[in-house]
């Protein structure tokens, strides 16, 4: 390698020359390796392409799980991909986007998380893993259960379900992260109809999913962040595995990985059992315990209710002064700007601020309205 005539030759490292040396690759003429030593080959075959891929889906999924086909049901019409199915194109585009991204600065239960506890992020991949995990033993399709699961936050703001309340007033209907993760954060990514429907619905509350797909993650979300909510809590120092409700220590163990197993298992025999997703009514009052449990120790515990109003307090601050000054907000000012209190205005402070991360607003907070860092929740 020769060094570039404005880097110093004396930084560079042994190290970095040869990384610098793989730039190319390995080998030259019909394959191009990544190591010079590659020994491994495979058979000469024909790619799988997207229709054979339907065609396995086709032929192996269960009766009354998601087909993909084609370009799949969007609201805009694409052509569709010669490799990946439609509902892998989803799950590809929801984890190359911004949103998607944002979830690693976006609070699970505690605001700037430590290096050890959940973020929305972590929180979205583990709701994948138990999501993936029911929905290949009971033969549904993976792709697309992995693409709601991995979505299915994404409308969350800064601050956890504080930033709901914080919100709300704004907006006719109020601020629902499912629904406005599905129908504003995700809207660009011009996703198939079930994968929409899967995430706007995951809520319990909400209307359900119209898919056995969406199903499986409503019940994954739950099992995941009950379990995880709980070990965040205990590695704490909040509570203590002996809180935990008698069914639950007897029937899912005081383990993150004991509960997890007994859940997913729980899900996948009596749906595979009764043809609805669900579990049985022991395993579901076990579920329902142990988040009644964590209601009362962790998200309704006064320092955690406390900090919820200092992250209420905060957003409205910074949403009133989008309103007033939309045309500092980047979007805005790609549009060519609009005027302030206006609908259009309140929509886009909405946009704006739900879609911060935790230390970039309350940073906005001291930065624009001269917050005193004091006054913002305390682990920030």
């Amino acid at each position: 390698m020769s060094d570039p005539s404005w880097v110093d030759p004396s930084i560079i490292t042994e190290r970095s020359r040869a990384w610098a040396a793989t730039h190319a690759g390995h080998g030259s003429g019909d394959a191009r390796l990544a190591h010079a030593d590659t020994h491994v080959t495979i058979a000469v075959q024909t790619p799988m392409m997207r229709e054979e891929r339907e065609a396995t889906e086709a032929a192996t999924l269960v009766q009354g799980a998601t087909r993909a086909g084609g370009a799949g049901e969007r609201a805009i019409e694409e052509a569709p991909d010669p490799v990946r199915t439609c509902f892998e194109r989803d799950r590809d585009r929801i984890i190359h986007s911004s949103a998607y991204r944002r979830l690693a600065g976006k609070t699970q239960v505690f605001v700037t998380a430590n290096d050890h506890q959940r973020t929305r992020m972590t929180h979205a991949i583990e709701v994948a893993q138990v999501a993936r995990s029911i929905a290949q033993a009971l033969r549904l399709n993976v792709p697309l259960t992995e693409a709601i699961a991995i979505g299915h936050d994404c409308g969350h703001g800064p601050g956890g379900h504080a930033s709901e309340d914080a919100l709300s007033p704004y907006l006719e209907g109020g601020y629902e992260h499912a629904q406005w993760g599905a129908d504003v954060v995700l809207a660009p990514l011009n996703l198939c109809a079930q994968t929409i429907d899967g995430i706007r619905n995951h809520s319990w509350s909400r209307p359900a999913p119209m898919t056995p797909e969406g199903e499986v993650v409503s019940w994954s979300d739950r099992i995941a962040y009950v379990c995880h909510d709980f070990e965040d809590a205990v590695s704490t120092g909040i509570l203590t595995n002996e809180v935990l409700p008698a069914e639950v220590r007897e029937r899912c163990g005081v383990t993150r990985s004991d509960q997890l197993n007994a859940f997913i298992r729980a899900v996948v025999s009596c749906s595979s059992r009764t043809g609805s997703i669900g579990m049985s009514d022991e395993m579901a009052d076990a579920l329902a315990a142990f988040r009644k449990c964590n209601y009362e120790r962790i998200y309704l515990r006064p320092a955690s209710v406390n900090q919820a109003n200092q992250v209420i307090v905060v957003l409205r601050a910074l949403t009133d002064y989008y309103l007033d000054h939309p045309n500092v907000i980047p979007d805005v000012q790609r549009m060519g700007g609009m005027s302030a209190g206006t609908p259009e205005a309140v929509r886009a402070a909405v946009t704006y601020v739900g879609g911060m991360t935790d230390r970039y607003a309350f940073g906005q907070a001291v930065v624009l309205l001269d917050w005193d860092r004091r006054d913002l929740p305390a682990a920030v």
